[in-house]
C-alpha cells in the first residue's frame, strides 16, 4: 500500500499495488495505441513541450484519454459517523471500486469542508468594501468553485455576494460544462460563475490587464505544468537544456543535449541559482559540497518548473493586484526518475497503478506529476511580480508580496472547520494524512492613496499567521 502521504491528489494511490515497468515492457504495451511520432515529429522538442502534449494535448494526451479522471461525489461523506481509521479506508475503497475515476481531489473528497477553509480565508484577508473577484485555475468538477460561493452566500454580508463574481479557467471542455452544472446547483450562483474554456497560460486569452483586486485559486495545478530538465556531466561543468528527438528507428525516444538558448529555461536556472545562493551564504556545507564534487565528479539533473514561471509571469502581467491560495505536494515518495524535483509517472488500469522508470515512456496514458519547491514558488512569485531582480545593475520596483507557506494541517486548522472532517475515535483524515502538500498564499503589499482605486488591505492579514514580527517577509 502507498503511503498516506501521496494521497493527497491522488487519493487512489492509496489502494494501489504499485509495480515498476521497465522501458522494454512499457514499448510493448504502448506499441498498439501509443506511438512516439504521436509527439516528437521530424524536429527535437524541448521536455517542456515534450510533457505538455503527453497530458494536454486534445488527441493523445493524457487528460483527453482519460475524459472520467477527475471523479464526482455523488453526496458528502459524513466522517462523524465513521468509527475511526479502517472505516475510512474501507469507505473510500468502495467509493474508488464504485466509480470509474482516476482520482478524487480533496476539494471532492472533503466537501464542502476544504472548500469553506479557503473561502474563510479570502473573507478573512480580502477588502470586503470592494466587489469580490476570484479566478480559479483549472476548476476540475466545481465543486470548489460551489462550495466558495455557498460559504460567502451564507456567511459574508449580502452585499459581498450580489457584487461578487466567479471565473473558472479551464482548458478541458468538458470538465468547462461539468462545473457549469455543479455551480448552476444554486440558481443565484449562475449570474456570478463563469467559465473560459482556455489555456490560463496563454497572454491573449486575458484581454486587457485588469488593474482590480482578485483572488487567484490554484488547487493541484502546479503538479501538472510541464518542467522543462538541464543536464550536467559534473558538478562543475555548465548546464545544458534537454530536448526530445527520435532515435533512428523513429518509434523510440531519446535525449539531446544543447547548450542554455531558450529565454524560460535561462530565466527559471537564474532564479534557481538565486533561490540555491541565497539559502548556502557560502556556509562551510555549500564549500565542503565544492570540494567533494571536485574530487568525484558525477552527471547531475535537474528539473525546472518553467510551466509555473511562465504561468506567474501571465497572472502577474495581467492581474497586478491579484492575491494567491496555491496547494499542492511538498515531496513525493518513490519517485525513480532522475534529477532534482523529478516527477512521478503513473498509470492505472483494472484498479492497480503502475510507475515508469523513465517520463519518455508516458505517451498519453500515464499522468505525470511533480513536487512543489515551495521556496522556490516563493521566489519565482517575487520574481514576476516585479520586486525580485537578479542582475544588480537593475533596480527593483514595486514592493516585496507578504508570502506564508503552510502545511495542510495548519491551513485548515487556521481557516477550516477540523471538527466536520473527524472520525467517532479522533481520526481526522484532513489533518492527519497530508503530510506532504502545502498552502501558498501571497498577497500584494502596496496600498493605493488614490480613493478611486480598489486595493487589498494586506494589514488584515495577522503578522501572527504570517509568522512576522514586523519583518516585511
Amino acid at each position: 500500500m502507498a503511503s498516506l502521504a501521496l494521497s493527497f491528489r491522488k487519493l487512489s494511490l492509496f489502494f494501489r499495488t504499485t509495480r515498476v515497468i521497465s522501458c522494454q515492457e512499457s514499448c510493448a504495451v504502448l506499441s498498439r495505441s501509443f506511438f512516439s511520432t504521436h509527439i516528437v515529429g521530424d524536429e527535437p522538442i524541448l521536455v517542456r513541450d515534450f510533457i505538455h502534449s503527453a497530458l494536454y494535448d486534445a488527441n493523445h494526451g493524457y487528460f483527453a484519454q482519460r475524459s472520467r479522471s477527475v471523479g464526482v461525489m455523488e453526496r458528502s461523506i459524513k466522517f462523524n459517523q465513521l468509527e475511526g481509521r479502517k472505516a475510512y479506508m474501507r469507505y473510500l475503497d468502495k467509493i474508488y471500486k464504485q466509480s470509474d475515476t482516476s482520482w478524487f481531489t480533496p476539494v471532492e473528497l472533503f466537501k464542502p469542508w476544504y472548500a469553506h477553509g479557503i473561502a474563510e480565508a479570502i473573507m478573512r484577508t480580502a477588502n470586503l468594501s470592494v466587489p469580490l473577484k476570484i479566478y480559479e485555475i483549472g476548476g476540475g468538477s466545481g465543486t470548489c468553485a460551489k462550495g466558495i460561493m455557498d460559504y460567502i452566500m451564507l456567511n459574508a454580508p449580502t452585499r459581498v455576494y450580489n457584487n461578487m463574481t466567479y471565473t473558472s479557467v479551464e482548458i478541458s471542455p468538458s470538465l468547462a460544462e461539468i462545473q457549469r452544472q455543479t455551480v448552476g446547483e444554486v440558481r443565484s450562483h449562475q449570474s456570478k460563475f463563469s467559465v473560459e474554456c482556455r489555456d490560463a497560460v496563454d497572454l491573449s486569452g486575458w484581454g486587457e490587464v485588469k488593474e482590480e483586486p482578485c483572488w487567484v485559486i490554484m488547487l493541484e495545478v502546479l503538479d501538472n505544468l510541464p518542467h522543462d530538465l538541464i543536464y550536467s556531466e559534473n558538478q562543475v561543468s555548465s548546464w545544458m537544456e534537454v530536448w526530445v528527438e527520435k532515435q533512428l528507428d523513429r518509434e523510440s525516444l531519446v535525449e539531446l543535449y544543447k547548450p542554455l538558448q531558450d529565454p524560460l529555461i535561462k530565466r527559471c536556472v537564474e532564479i534557481v541559482n538565486f533561490n540555491e545562493n541565497d539559502q548556502a551564504k557560502s556556509s562551510l556545507l555549500s564549500k565542503a559540497k565544492g570540494i567533494w564534487s571536485r574530487a568525484f565528479p558525477k552527471p547531475r539533473k535537474c528539473w525546472l518548473p518553467t510551466g509555473c514561471l511562465n504561468l506567474l509571469e501571465v497572472l502577474h502581467r495581467v492581474l497586478p493586484k491579484m492575491s494567491l491560495i496555491a496547494s499542492d505536494f511538498s515531496y513525493l515518495p518513490d519517485v525513480r526518475i532522475a534529477g532534482e524535483r523529478a516527477p512521478l509517472v503513473s498509470t492505472k488500469a483494472h484498479g492497480s497503478s503502475s510507475d515508469y522508470e523513465s517520463y519518455l515512456d508516458a505517451k498519453g496514458d500515464a499522468d505525470i506529476f511533480f513536487p512543489t519547491d515551495f521556496l522556490l514558488l516563493e521566489q519565482i512569485d517575487h520574481y514576476c511580480s516585479g520586486w525580485l531582480k537578479l542582475h544588480g545593475d537593475k533596480p527593483k520596483t514595486g514592493k516585496k508580496r507578504r508570502t506564508i507557506i503552510l502545511d495542510t494541517s495548519s491551513f485548515m486548522e487556521e481557516f477550516g472547520l477540523p471538527s466536520k472532517t473527524r472520525l467517532k475515535d479522533g481520526y481526522n483524515p484532513l489533518l492527519d494524512d497530508f503530510k506532504n502538500t502545502k498552502f501558498y498564499l501571497s498577497v500584494p503589499t502596496h496600498n493605493i492613496k488614490n480613493p478611486n482605486t480598489i486595493s487589498l488591505e494586506v494589514e488584515q492579514i495577522p503578522n501572527r499567521w504570517l509568522g512576522l514580527d514586523g519583518d516585511d517577509h
